[in-house]
């Protein structure tokens, strides 16, 4: 019977999160405890690039994070950002979060529909006058450099952020007692193993969202439960409601 679930995530800002509508219809509780946090660079650290951000007209933004650090990496860095410098980010919700920071123009944020850097590329070859910068992960591949290089795009790519181990407390360790784990990336599986190094599954059961997340459970060694997406539920919280569900049938 699962009562107690860990989801591998930040606890959700908003109380509409169905997370909240889960606990109350089956009678669950949600732990919210990432495994992994995001820190930026430093000043100093960023410099060691030799980057110099005026030398840009665009950003490419993948993610919230890399808006964060951009602009707090400026602040720091006590760099004025020109009003005409334009802003390319693969989904609306995430160009929408840069109004945190500057005025939103829509003359100069452009976004994809799909969340995926390839459906950005054709905006983005649009404007190939631009001389793109792109925030990155110290984690990550060739993929985003590899289209832009196809398109014959000016651009450079450069680290602002880094994934870190959210280490648990022994307090944490000690009284760890779920009866699910739910698990959004395979470093979310890898900081198990790291924080709990004699985790044995048992009848603990384990979700996992996106392919390479579920690939990750099942490399090291664990049955894996819930698989999310599926073909009728898109989000995890979803396939978490129809696998409660069926179960408690």
């Amino acid at each position: 019977m699962v009562k107690k679930i860990l989801v591998s995530q930040p606890q959700p800002t908003s109380e509409k999160s169905p997370y909240y509508d889960i606990e109350k219809e089956y009678g669950v509780k949600c732990v919210f405890r990432p495994f992994f946090k995001v820190e930026g660079l430093s000043a100093k650290e960023f410099r060691k690039q030799r980057i110099n951000i005026l030398d840009y007209s665009a950003i490419v933004f993948t993610s919230r994070h890399a808006i964060d650090h951009f602009f707090t990496l400026a602040k720091e860095m006590r760099i004025t950002i020109p009003e005409d410098m334009k802003y390319f980010c693969v989904l609306e919700t995430i160009a929408l979060y840069i109004q945190k920071y500057v005025q939103y123009r829509k003359r100069k944020v452009f976004f994809g529909t799909s969340g995926k850097i390839a459906d950005l590329v054709p905006l983005m070859v649009k404007h190939k006058t631009e001389k793109y910068l792109v925030p990155m992960s110290s984690v990550h591949n060739d993929d985003l450099k590899n289209l832009l290089d196809a398109k014959k795009l000016k651009h450079t790519e450069c680290v602002m952020y880094r994934t870190v181990s959210n280490d648990m407390t022994e307090e944490e360790v000690k009284t760890f007692d779920y009866d699910m784990i739910i698990f959004f990336s395979p470093t979310g599986v890898k900081a198990l193993q790291k924080n709990v190094p004699h985790f044995e599954q048992g009848d603990i059961k384990i979700g996992a969202f996106g392919p390479a997340t579920c690939k990750a459970v099942e490399a090291e060694g664990f049955r894996l439960d819930l698989k999310a997406p599926d073909a009728d539920n898109p989000s995890m919280t979803g396939a978490l409601k129809a696998y409660l569900k069926k179960n408690k049938k």
